[in-house]
């Protein structure tokens, strides 16, 4: 399994907003739906979350957006950990346009490990440690030609 995961979608009419391309709360929306995907992906879905009692929160994003989508375009959500400690995690994200290699979104989010119970900051136990592992510094996530979903 690659460490990188994509997910492919087509804009559809809800997507956009009155300026007629997609909204920018939509690419937030996709960042937690690629993100989920993944998590699912490795293993860790929120079944395996409630057994474990602990689970991934977003604390903080950073976004930037690059160019426009619009209705009907087919896009690509990439995303892959960068960084992980026992606490936290980093997850980047490209959303791009395969027909032209346009990058459209680009993002961070720091993940926090929590006792679902409490709310409150837990080390990740060895089930996470071992299924969220940061993407090598041999793999390029900005590499187009290499299709991942």
């Amino acid at each position: 399994m690659s460490a990188i995961f994509d997910l492919r979608l087509e804009v559809r009419p809800e997507h956009i907003d009155q300026l007629g391309h997609v909204n920018n709360v939509i690419y937030v929306q996709w960042m937690q739906d690629v993100a989920t995907r993944h998590v699912d992906v490795l293993g860790l879905g929120l079944k395996q979350y409630l057994e474990l009692n602990h689970a991934m929160v977003a604390v903080e994003h950073h976004v930037q957006y690059r160019k426009a989508a619009f209705e009907g375009d087919q896009l690509i959500l990439r995303t892959w950990l960068d960084a992980i400690d026992s606490l936290y995690l980093s997850r980047q994200y490209v959303f791009y346009r395969p027909e032209d290699h346009s990058v459209l979104f680009v993002a961070k989010t720091k993940w926090a490990c929590v006792e679902i119970n409490t709310g409150r900051p837990k080390r990740m136990s060895p089930t996470f440690m071992h299924a969220y592992q940061p993407l090598s510094a041999q793999v390029n996530p900005l590499d187009f030609t290499h299709d991942y979903t």
